[in-house]
């Protein structure tokens, strides 16, 4: 499964995509120079019960580790996931 990463000046998002066609996503938005704001997470039918949702969580997670980053996780799917892991948290803003 390769993970691709799109990011723009104030928007990004982590995805995997087959034939052209985007199967999973998770949307992030900068929040100032410190921090990011995940807002959305989706994944086709195709991927579901494959945990992939939640890897694409932990791909963002370990994205702002790498470069200094507090999240804010507005995303009710990505909040939960977080929310149950106490190793994601530490990036917690």
């Amino acid at each position: 499964m390769d993970i691709q990463h799109r990011e723009g000046q104030s928007k990004g998002s982590f995805f995997i995509e087959e034939a052209g066609e985007v199967l999973a996503e998770i949307t992030y938005s900068k929040a100032g120079e410190t921090k990011i704001i995940i807002d959305h997470t989706e994944v086709s039918k195709e991927l579901r019960g494959e945990n992939v949702g939640k890897i694409l969580v932990e791909h963002t997670i370990e994205y702002a580790r790498k470069n200094g980053l507090k999240v804010i996780p507005l995303c009710p799917f990505a909040k939960s996931v977080i929310e149950r892991d106490v190793s994601l948290q530490d990036v917690l803003n």
